[in-house]
């Protein structure tokens, strides 16, 4: 039975995967100032953080229309699986679900699967990979959506950015005390709670708080050698092979798969971001 992966492009593929005709992107806005692009492959992330750094407003976002996402559902493949970005950082889930209403009105039934990731970046990149591996093992669609939603409860999502400014704009960080943080060089550890951004840790120095959570990833997460490790940074390779060194010297895991953040994780996590899923 053939089947499709619709991701928007908060989801970082890693390469090997990025023409991979089973998978396919919707492309979220991004705006600074004046300066305003798609998050697809044109984006440059070198050109968008020069931007930001320079622009004195917060960056922007634009979730994609409830058509592009209808349009993705028609396709050949009947069963369709949608991870989208955290609905409590986007609308980018609600979009998919009235694209699945609009298909049903048009052109009638059809299995269609949409996950609210409660992640981002990597964390999508995780369960579109994970339905990609239950559908390849030949599970039908209901298990396959049985799968997902108890990998759901298994995930789990960890950052360490340099810049929180625009996660506290956006209003995103109510339980952190982003400016105090940024002043005194105090690192915040974080994770996602069911989409909601809380506060693991604290570590002074981003050198400390990658140390002090990979000792808490070791913690949490007692049965590695059966997890893949996903490590996206934001133009900072150096930390994210930091992080790669420092949890292989606690642990073993299945794989570790780094990437570079695409345009939308870019602008959450700001220059220097790391983001951890296991």
């Amino acid at each position: 039975m053939k089947y499709k992966i619709v991701v928007d492009s908060c989801c970082e593929l890693p390469e090997a995967y990025r023409h991979d005709g089973r998978f396919e992107f919707i492309p979220l806005g991004l705006e600074v100032g004046d300066y305003q692009i798609m998050d697809d492959e044109s984006f440059d992330q070198a050109e968008f953080l020069a931007q930001v750094a320079v622009c004195p407003t917060c960056p922007k976002s634009s979730c994609p229309s409830p058509e592009k996402y209808m349009e993705a559902y028609r396709t050949e493949a009947e069963n369709i699986f949608v991870i989208t970005l955290s609905a409590q950082l986007s609308g980018s889930y609600n979009s998919a679900v009235l694209g699945k209403n609009l298909y049903h009105e048009q052109y009638g039934e059809k299995n269609i699967f949409i996950l609210d990731s409660q992640s981002a970046s990597s964390g999508e990149t995780q369960y579109a990979l994970k339905a990609m591996e239950l559908q390849e093992e030949g599970l039908s669609f209901e298990d396959t959506v049985k799968g997902l939603e108890a990998f759901r409860e298994e995930m789990k999502t960890y950052f360490i950015l340099d810049n929180l400014e625009t996660l506290r704009k956006n209003g995103r960080l109510t339980g952190v005390k982003a400016m105090v943080v940024s002043t005194l060089n105090i690192k915040p550890i974080m994770y996602g709670d069911h989409g909601v951004i809380k506060q693991k840790s604290q570590a002074v120095g981003m050198k400390k708080a990658i140390i002090k959570l990979t000792d808490i990833m070791v913690s949490e997460v007692p049965d590695m050698a059966d997890r893949t490790l996903m490590i996206s940074h934001c133009n900072c390779p150096d930390r994210a092979a930091f992080v790669r060194k420092e949890l292989l010297s606690r642990t073993e895991v299945k794989d570790i798969i780094v990437m570079d953040t695409a345009g939308i994780s870019s602008m959450y996590a700001n220059d220097g971001g790391i983001i951890v899923t296991i």
